[in-house]
């Protein structure tokens, strides 16, 4: 998951090799080898596409975000940053006009929970210290308000391995609602 994730949101293009990956090929041949055991270049594979740990949905997911958020599909204004725990990386995409911004969080970690200081450039993401704004967390569909440059993340890769962040910059408040009687 954190490769795809990184794969998909740092580049404007990627590719993977669809079951092998969708399905966690990773015995190695032989020690340091970058081929698989029963690899399709020796053999023809019959795949269980079915199969519950496939990374089927979480591919499909990223992929309609991808296609749904302009920032994630050009590398031109790609940002990095500040996080204090190593374990984490953290950065932002810009769509070419700057009316949507993309913040993308990863573990790098796959076995442990991380937690870490977010430092946002604000200017990068185009809101302002002095408002609140809300990030909605485009994987699992959770919502954050968050105000100013440094905002707590965590993470545990056994939930959810990433955030990827839409900012929103007008937040709601009960008087943009139209109330009828």
């Amino acid at each position: 998951m954190v490769r795809l994730v990184l794969a998909a949101t740092l580049g404007a293009s990627y590719g993977i090799y669809g079951p092998a990956f969708e399905l966690l090929e990773h015995v190695a041949r032989e020690p340091g080898s970058e081929e698989y055991v029963d690899s399709e270049k020796y053999e023809l594979r019959h795949w269980d596409l079915e199969r519950t740990d496939s990374l089927r949905d979480f591919i499909a997911r990223v992929n309609r975000i991808r296609h749904d958020q302009a920032p994630l599909q050009s590398n031109r204004r790609l940002k990095f940053h500040t996080i204090d725990n190593g374990a984490l990386i953290a950065y932002s995409k810009t769509s070419a006009d700057d009316s949507q911004a993309i913040l993308v969080v990863v573990n790098l970690d796959p076995h442990n929970t991380q937690t870490g200081f977010l430092d946002v450039d604000l200017a990068a993401i185009g809101v302002t210290a002095e408002h609140p704004f809300q990030v909605h967390d485009l994987l699992s569909g959770a919502r954050y308000m968050w105000q100013g440059a440094r905002n707590y993340i965590a993470l545990d890769p056994h939930l959810a391995a990433a955030h990827i962040l839409r900012i929103r910059h007008h937040v709601r408040s009960e008087r943009d609602f139209d109330y009828f009687a």
